[in-house]
């Protein structure tokens, strides 16, 4: 027996949406939960993918000031569904979650990819007393599922966290960036190469501007993000 079937029948999988046992264990999502998924439609900002009214090109965010990064996208709209599965994947041991996170990444966003062109993914890091409190990085695994699935290196020595930041959850758009300010270091060189900043959900943006900003200024051609959950309103 595989090691892969007898970690299954000790620990079966469950839907990373509506938690249940699957009853096919070589599936990543139930049927059920199948036909409910649906990635963000209509109108995009042109800069986050954030869902605007037909009639913009930019969301209020983006439309108010300059984004370090190039591009980028979330696949799916946060919404309570999403929010616990998110949680669960994060902070209840359900890590096999992201390989489906990065599954969906790479059926609704791979004409991104394909037209981005990136030579390297990069995972949002944690600082290295979160990352041992919570026992992994989220955002590193999603990334490294991903590079799986499309060969593209996954460099998580690029960007380190260097200051132990608080929690974003409660903070709004200018104390998330005032908070994150200066808390990123580039360690190695990035001159000339296109990157894909890899991160579990978008919400504002801070996080990503801040690794843009250092990437930008360490060289770096072209910086875009994707995530599996955006939030779509603020």
């Amino acid at each position: 027996m595989r090691a892969e079937n007898f970690l299954n029948l000790l620990y079966p999988r469950c839907c990373p949406l509506c938690h249940e046992i699957l009853r096919e264990q070589k599936r990543l999502l139930c049927p059920e939960c199948e036909k409910k998924i649906r990635p963000v439609s209509g109108a995009r900002c042109m800069k986050c993918g954030r869902q605007v009214d037909k009639e913009a090109e930019y969301c209020r965010d983006c439309g108010k000031r300059n984004r370090n990064f190039t591009q980028g996208k979330g696949i799916f709209p946060y919404d309570d569904m999403w929010k616990l599965s998110i949680e669960k994947y994060k902070y209840y041991g359900c890590r096999e979650y992201g390989k489906f996170y990065a599954e969906a990444m790479l059926l609704f966003g791979k004409k991104n990819i394909i037209r981005w062109k990136p030579d390297r993914l990069i995972p949002v890091p944690l600082h290295r007393k979160k990352e041992r409190r919570r026992g992994f990085n989220q955002s590193a695994y999603i990334a490294e599922q991903l590079s799986l699935l499309t060969g593209i290196p996954c460099d998580g020595e690029i960007v380190k966290k260097c200051r132990n930041t608080k929690s974003q959850k409660k903070l709004n758009a200018q104390e998330r960036r005032n908070n994150l300010k200066n808390a990123f270091i580039i360690r190695k060189n990035v001159k000339d190469l296109t990157l894909l900043i890899i991160d579990d959900v978008y919400t504002t943006g801070s996080t990503m501007d801040e690794i843009s900003a250092c990437l930008m200024a360490g060289g770096a051609k072209k910086v875009y993000f994707l995530t599996p959950v955006s939030y779509t309103h603020l």
